[in-house]
């Protein structure tokens, strides 16, 4: 870990050193440059959660997981010819994860599902200020031990002649997921023997024993994909000097294994049995943005969200932040956030599902609860630089506190330093 916080102070550094070079270069005059640092964000992260139903061990056992993430963003703009703006974001993420339970995807708890994820990501797009119009496209990868990602977008951006702006975006992830089954459900290869061939199988949760004239061995266990497209859909407003709305539509489809295979599901009568899940998923998620400008101090900034899937899940999200200037270069922005939801039609508790249900999953994710989500953040951004630091531009410390009705709660604080 520290191995990696260094490498990306020391990017951060040499992209720092070139950006100073630049900008007393072009102090002189200006000229419409191709392209040019504008800023670089570092973000840190530390999230913590412990609970009573983990889907590893069949919704029920420890959801203990604590999580460490850095992220680092980097900024150009630059003008064309026909003065275009052109921004280019280039981004790398790392986070390591552990899990107590995860260790138990191995009954004995000889093996541990955890360790590193490394997302880079690329945006591009050109913005046309003359006609109000906005072009870009995006390029996402992510790999950890059992899952590797791959997405693209595009999207386009009109203004409209009465301070509003209408954006469409068309994302797609296609991501490989490896099928790391529970130690007891593993399938073992067809085995030739003197008497003919003996098929084995562990549906039952037990292997079956082979004579001595042949052996076992454990069937090569593929990857198979799970994509997700999805088409959004945005209209903000500019009110009136103090009011500012946007509206939020998504489509998304979801098709491949949908399921976890380590996440266990015991039937009524005591057999253990893997998540089993549609292969296709609809969603619909509807929002509502309503930001308030309440004197030049404080501002509120609302979101309602509704949701409904093919699933038979709904949901309601509700939030309001609340940033408060207490000096020009000093705010804080206290935060909270309710959400509660239905469960999907395959939910069921440890041992209630039976062998009549086509598909099942003991994932508590899925199932009926309601959260809260509280918390503030404080920001930091004086005009000669965080602590004398000229080009550090802002930092802000942020922490929330995360519960859920169905014994969860979790924790998670982050930091954010933008240098210009």
């Amino acid at each position: 870990m520290k191995k990696i916080c260094l490498t990306l102070v020391g990017i951060y550094m040499m992209m720092l050193h070139a950006y100073s070079q630049f900008q007393t270069k072009d102090a002189a005059t200006y000229e419409s440059k191709p392209l040019k640092i504008d800023e670089i964000n570092l973000v840190s992260s530390y999230y913590t959660q412990d609970g009573n139903h983990s889907p590893i061990t069949g919704g029920i056992g420890t959801e203990k997981v604590t999580d460490f993430s850095n992220g680092l963003d980097v900024k150009w703009i630059g003008w064309d010819a026909r003065q275009r703006k052109h921004t280019l974001t280039a981004g790398l993420g790392y986070d390591h994860h552990s899990s107590a339970s995860s260790a138990f995807v191995n009954k004995s708890g000889a093996s541990k599902i955890g360790g590193s994820r490394i997302y880079p990501s690329l945006n591009w797009s050109v913005e046309n200020e003359q006609k109000g119009t906005g072009f870009g496209l995006g390029a996402y990868y992510s790999t950890e031990y059992n899952y590797k990602s791959f997405g693209l977008d595009a999207e386009f951006t009109k203004k409209t002649k009465n301070n509003g702006e209408f954006n469409v975006k068309l994302t797609g992830y296609f991501d490989k997921v490896k099928q790391i089954l529970p130690h007891e459900l593993i399938p073992l290869d067809t085995v030739t023997t003197a008497t003919g061939i003996v098929y084995i199988t562990t549906a039952s949760g037990r292997e079956i024993p082979l004579n001595s004239s042949g052996g076992t061995k454990r069937l090569p266990i593929p990857s198979k994909p799970r994509n997700t497209i999805t088409s959004s859909f945005t209209f903000s407003q500019v009110i009136n000097t103090r009011l500012q709305g946007s509206v939020l539509l998504d489509l998304v489809y979801q098709g491949g294994d949908l399921g976890l295979p380590f996440h266990r599901v015991y039937w009524n009568d005591g057999t253990v049995h893997v998540e089993n899940l549609p292969s296709q998923r609809f969603k619909l998620p509807i929002g509502l943005r309503l930001n308030y400008f309440l004197g030049d101090k404080i501002i509120l900034r609302s979101y309602y969200r509704y949701y409904t899937d093919s699933w038979g899940l709904q949901s309601h999200t509700a939030s309001l932040e609340v940033p408060v200037k207490i000096t020009p270069f000093l705010s804080i922005s206290p935060f909270y956030r309710f959400y509660n939801q239905t469960a999907i039609k395959y939910f069921a508790a440890y041992q209630k599902h039976t062998a009549q249900d086509q598909y099942y999953t003991s994932n508590y994710d899925l199932s009926k609860f309601n959260s809260n989500f509280f918390g503030a953040g404080i920001r930091i951004a004086p005009p000669k630089g965080v602590f004398g630091m000229q080009h550090l531009n802002m930092i802000e410390l942020r922490y929330g506190h995360y519960t859920k009705n169905i014994d969860m709660n979790s924790d998670i604080i982050s930091m954010n330093l933008k240098f210009k």
